[in-house]
């Protein structure tokens, strides 16, 4: 059975980074659809970033400039790069794929990860 664990959340200062990341079990999940996605307290679930089979990458504008996605297929791994964060940040964090489409079109996102908290104080 497949699953997606992430981590890294953390509190920061405002300007700070943080790399979160996101490790697949019992499905190469690197060779499909993923993404990062977040929820703050009262607001609706967010897609922050998807990447696809061939690396194609796409972003929030809230996001665009700062966050970078990337993954490795040999640790079956996603990450969540995040540079110059913002109190607007501050969310839980979750990993998604899209199994087993290869790219992110339909966003029939089935897997999750638990999720991971980003604070950023002002």
């Amino acid at each position: 059975q497949g699953q997606l664990v992430d981590s890294g959340g953390d509190s920061v200062q405002a300007g700070g980074s943080l790399r979160l990341s996101c490790v697949g079990s019992g499905y190469p999940y690197t060779k499909y659809c993923l993404g990062w996605f977040r929820q703050a307290p009262g607001k609706e679930r967010e897609e922050v970033a998807t990447i696809d089979r061939d690396g194609t990458t796409t972003y929030a504008t809230s996001v665009k400039g700062r966050f970078t996605i990337s993954k490795d297929k040999d640790k079956n791994t996603l990450y969540l790069q995040m540079d110059n964060l913002k109190p607007e940040d501050s969310a839980m964090y979750y990993c998604a794929a899209d199994y087993p489409s290869t790219y992110c079109a339909l966003g029939n996102w089935n897997f999750w990860g638990q999720g991971t908290r980003v604070t950023v104080s002002s």
